[in-house]
């Protein structure tokens, strides 16, 4: 780095055989710009500028030396502002994996707005089961992950919270009745959902200040939520379910209705997670962009439930 800047210091007096004016170009002090030439003259054990109190000249090796370095530092200046323009402009292949339910479900649209606003991104999108998430996901630029994160030296940014409601099958809570309290879970068929390295997702839950946790899960452990719903449908148990599309169509056709209403499980912190803060801004405002989008992502059901709180 400091021969090049050397160099630098270099072609710029060589063009204008005046260190005053090449210090001024440059936007240094005039003994900085001495001393770093006379540096790399020394290193290089020749003479590359002929000084003297009228004038300054290219010696013989300096003319030589003039011809290779104005093309590397050209070259360099170029590299900085392709890499500047990287920083400042989202462009190029964006690599995101993510959970299929989630992906899925929330994310489809976020990902055709940011290709519409942002037309020289391209993407690389790897969707898995969680359980399986490790596995299957390859080296990406974000990975976007739901609930408690391990301990990692990865950077991982909110994105938002994902609120979350029971939900049963008419024909479930007919053949078993309606709990009345969480505490009546324990006596019910739950609808486990699995997450990475088979972790069960606990179900928190909250009404105003009050707080429980249930752990779910008698009969059915699954690790895609789309699967859960579709049990929970056709009467398997009560699940835990964001209110997205599908699961409003389905109490709007009364294939399910909320459970214990004036409970709401989670919310679920959603994450980022970079290996670095140092982002392009491909990444960077891929980033925000979700942050907004899923901060303003509010949906109203006929039960008022939301999604991102």
């Amino acid at each position: 780095m400091k021969r090049l800047q050397g160099m630098e210091f270099f072609v710029e007096v060589a063009k204008t055989c005046n260190f005053s004016r090449a210090a001024n170009n440059l936007g240094m002090p005039k003994s900085t710009v001495s001393r770093q030439v006379a540096e790399l003259e020394r290193s290089l054990g020749l003479q590359l500028l002929s000084r003297t109190t009228r004038k300054v000249e290219l010696t013989e090796a300096g003319k030589l030396y003039f011809e290779r370095c104005q093309r590397i530092v050209a070259e360099a200046q170029v590299a900085h502002e392709e890499l500047q323009k990287l920083v400042e402009t989202p462009s190029g292949p964006l690599r995101v994996n993510m959970p299929a339910d989630f992906g899925t479900d929330f994310l489809a649209e976020a990902f055709m707005e940011f290709s519409q606003r942002y037309p020289e991104v391209t993407f690389y999108l790897d969707l898995a089961s969680p359980e399986h998430a490790g596995r299957v996901f390859q080296s990406c630029d974000i990975s976007i992950e739901i609930g408690a994160l391990p301990d990692s030296t990865q950077i991982a940014r909110l994105l938002g919270r994902l609120s979350a409601y029971l939900y049963a099958s008419p024909d479930y809570l007919k053949r078993h009745g309606m709990p009345q309290h969480p505490s009546d879970l324990t006596r019910h068929e739950c609808l486990e959902f699995r997450a990475d390295n088979g972790r069960v997702t606990r179900w928190p839950l909250s009404r105003g200040d009050e707080r429980m946790e249930i752990t779910p899960g008698n009969r059915f452990s699954v690790n895609s939520v789309a699967m859960v719903r579709s049990l929970a449908s056709l009467g398997a148990g009560i699940a835990v379910l964001a209110p997205v599309q599908s699961v409003r169509q389905d109490v709007e056709q009364q294939r399910l209705q909320r459970v214990l209403p004036e409970w709401q499980a989670g919310p679920f912190p959603v994450y980022a997670v970079t290996d670095t803060r140092l982002l392009p801004a491909k990444t960077r405002i891929f980033i925000e962009f979700l942050m907004e989008r899923l901060r303003d992502s509010k949906l109203a059901p006929q039960d008022n439930a939301s999604l991102f709180i």
